[in-house]
């Protein structure tokens, strides 16, 4: 049995590679850290709960991944740059199969910090239920970070990447959706391993108005942008960017709410001017990712989206912590 300091010496002390600007990391009561000049410094933190946010079966090398691509997500929506992040894990026991565990946990954790060039400079390990903690620390340049707040009336509503992708592979790990064999294990990774948009934050900070990323679903997250701007939106169904299986689900069933609702896609959601489409289009091109203009903004304080019917109907609440709770 491992003590706590055995798990972070071994585990966590070189974990992630060195950064200039780290000047005291893992191993004393607290970090140092050098914020450079003319940069702000934008943190974010979420934590994920086994039941809640994860099976107990996950992949743990999923899971390590997963637990720190969601607060890159965070970064990439306010146009950061990360750096550094700090880790606070609750595990239930430090025998040779938790360790076994950890070693897969932090091997999915390394690999994307490593694409990043995010550096591990502390946080905490403690016995109990199973559940994973991380604060990422990004940079922006001082006023040029990207806010929730700042949509206007008449900017186009665009998203990164597809919809519902995440939502397809739970409802079919669910036994609620049969998706064959290779549609799966595409909309399984979409859900397990989720990339992180940093690049087109960091392109978008002086041509988005408002920016959030997506995961509670589409329509939890731009009525946050909406509600936070002061504004409304009006949506296409059919302009919603969604995969051949979730093209192929909507065929069978019409159901407009999953792609609308359904969390854990962490596109990034953002509004632009009209007269800013050819440099996002060329931004697109840059990064070889699609991105799609899916409405307006209205301005009138309300949600909808125009069906394929031409009806009209609200947008999906979207995930929430503490629905069904005591």
């Amino acid at each position: 049995m491992a003590s706590e300091f055995d798990l972070i010496r071994r585990y966590f002390h070189q974990a992630t590679a060195p950064r200039d600007d780290v000047v005291l990391g893992i191993g004393d009561d607290c970090a140092l850290l050098q914020v450079p000049a003319g940069q702000q410094l934008a943190v974010s933190m979420d934590t994920l709960v086994v039941g809640r946010h994860f099976v107990p079966e996950v992949n743990p090398a999923d899971l390590g991944h997963k637990a720190l691509a969601v607060n890159l997500s965070d970064l990439a929506a306010i146009g950061a740059t990360p750096a550094w992040v700090t880790l606070s894990l609750t595990l239930p026991a430090a025998d040779a199969s938790w360790q076994t565990w950890l070693t897969h946990l932090m091997r999915g954790f390394c690999d994307l910090a490593s694409t990043h060039q995010v550096q591990l400079i502390g946080g905490d390990t403690t016995h109990g239920p199973l559940s994973l903690t991380i604060q990422a620390h990004g940079l922006v340049p001082s006023g040029q970070a990207l806010r929730r707040a700042g949509a206007r009336v008449g900017d186009l509503i665009y998203v990164s990447g597809t919809l519902g992708d995440a939502g397809l592979a739970l409802s079919t790990q669910q036994g609620r959706y049969q998706s064959d064999t290779t549609a799966q294990a595409k909309l399984q990774a979409r859900l397990d391993r989720p990339s992180p948009r940093i690049a087109l934050g960091c392109s978008l900070r002086q041509i988005a108005h408002a920016a959030i990323d997506i995961s509670d679903g589409l329509g939890a997250d731009l009525q946050h942008l909406c509600t936070a701007s002061g504004v409304g939106a009006q949506i296409q169904a059919v302009q919603l960017p969604v995969s051949a299986p979730v093209h192929t689900y909507l065929q069978q069933t019409n159901d407009w709410q999953l792609p609308v609702s359904a969390g854990d896609d962490y596109e990034l959601l953002f509004t632009a001017a009209r007269t800013s489409q050819s440099q996002i289009q060329q931004i697109a091109r840059d990064l070889a990712l699609p991105i799609t203009c899916i409405g307006e903004i209205t301005a009138a304080t309300t949600l909808s989206m125009t069906l394929p019917n031409g009806s009209s109907c609200p947008l999906g609440a979207g995930y929430d912590h503490f629905a069904g709770s005591n």
